[in-house]
């Protein structure tokens, strides 16, 4: 078991989720990448600095019960602990449906990942954040897509699916408060990714707006919806 602190990112072997593993890195936290295909979780791992020793690869299929069990178990034995869960996995930024006309499988799959994956995740670590002492977090990369508020008629399954998931986070933040642990929906923004497309804010920014979540004060917020540290209609 490390003595060091210790962070999670699921769906982090590209985009976002890699800018927030280089993050922590530069925050002192040893880092579990947890990607669905390791190969391409060592090879982003290799682009990482300072890397060596600090990023543990981990396969993690969030839409996959066994899984996730087998995903937390790995975590029980190394590194042994975890101070900060960051649920980033994500699919499906649908630009190309509508409402109306929306496959029901995509959207279910959408829901899948996105809002169950970081429940089911979520249960799964959270014995391990129980143990640690102050600075435990849990982040859910969400997107103002799921905000009711001024949700439009597009991109049903990837709206649907992050509103869900703001659900999560008002749950999770509404237990958990009184052992301390801060939950947040963090928005990154429009960000140039492989999913975001082109135009987007760089990476780098995007996922500061993640970290902002990370290092929150013990008696910061919780249960919130940010986007760079401003609160984000639900």
């Amino acid at each position: 078991m490390t003595d060091e602190r210790t962070a999670v990112v699921t769906g982090a072997n590209r985009g976002i989720g890699l800018a927030v593993v280089q993050q922590l890195l530069d925050r002192g936290f040893v880092t579990v990448l947890a990607c669905r295909d390791t190969g391409r979780g060592e090879a982003a791992a290799a682009t990482l600095t300072p890397a060596p020793g600090r990023v543990l690869v981990r396969r993690l299929d969030v839409g996959d019960d066994d899984s996730v069990r087998a995903f937390a178990a790995g975590l029980a034995d190394a590194p042994g602990r975890v101070d900060v869960l960051v649920n980033n996995a994500g699919i499906h930024y649908d630009t190309d449906q509508d409402p109306a006309g929306a496959d029901v499988g995509v959207v279910r799959e959408a829901f899948e990942v996105n809002a169950l994956g970081a429940l089911k995740v979520s249960q799964a670590v959270l014995p391990l954040l129980r143990r640690q002492g102050p600075g435990r977090r849990i982040v859910n990369v969400s997107s103002g897509a799921g905000s009711l508020s001024s949700m439009g008629a597009g991109t049903p399954a990837y709206a649907i699916s992050k509103a869900a998931l703001n659900a999560v986070t008002r749950l999770f933040a509404a237990q958990l408060a009184p052992d301390g642990i801060l939950v947040n929906s963090v928005c990154p923004g429009w960000v140039a990714t492989d999913m975001g497309g082109r135009g987007g804010r760089p990476v780098a920014e995007g996922a500061a707006s993640v970290l902002w979540a990370v290092d929150l004060p013990d008696d910061g917020p919780t249960g919130g919806f940010f986007r760079d540290g401003r609160p984000v209609p639900w």
